[in-house]
């Protein structure tokens, strides 16, 4: 079980999940408003480090590379259950949300307001799977390095999700505020 590759398979999962973000990306309704590009760069910049920390070899130094989990097969294997988790539920999250989606905090022409599958319980499914997969990559690389890159996934998530209720409430006003509600922002609400 020791040889098992999990690391380059955690990573594999990542790739799926751009290849799919890359291809699905084509199917967007134009944007109405949209945030700026110096506004967008508060999302990208935050999101490049993560994937450094969690995949480029030279950040292995000093307490970066300090191990928080052991290095063992059943460890390794719960992350990458974890990472594949994570990424098949942004995956179901963003083929749900359709062409209502956008990678920079926007309201598009026709917008709808999505409340069915993941988005019945969650307000940003995309988001929880996103961080669910950093969480479980971490676990696969055991180093401080993978906990810092969730720490930051989290704070960025929070931040983006934040700016896109404020949207989705001058767009949608009582209908919006009815499912924040009924909907956690990053966990489901069963109440």
């Amino acid at each position: 079980m020791s040889s098992i590759p999990v690391f380059p398979l955690a990573f594999g999962c990542w790739i799926i999940l751009w290849i799919y973000w890359l291809v699905s990306a084509a199917n967007q309704k134009t944007a109405k408003k949209r945030e700026s590009t110096s506004e967008r760069m508060h999302q990208i910049i935050p999101m490049i480090l993560c994937y450094m920390l969690l995949f480029e070899p030279f950040l292995n130094f000093g307490y970066l590379r300090l191990r928080f989990a052991p290095k063992r097969p059943d460890v390794e294997c719960a992350g990458l259950f974890l990472t594949a988790l994570g990424v098949a539920f942004a995956i179901w999250a963003r083929a749900h949300l359709g062409a209502n989606w956008s990678a920079a905090v926007s309201i598009r022409a026709n917008h709808e307001l999505i409340r069915t599958g993941p988005y019945r319980r969650i307000r940003h499914p995309i988001y929880t799977g996103l961080i669910l997969a950093a969480i479980g990559t971490a676990l696969v690389l055991g180093q401080v390095r993978g906990l810092l890159a969730v720490a930051i996934f989290v704070a960025a998530f929070y931040t983006k999700a934040s700016k896109e209720e404020r949207w989705l409430t001058q767009e949608f006003g009582d209908q919006f505020e009815a499912h924040t509600r009924q909907t956690g922002m990053f966990l489901p609400k069963f109440s």
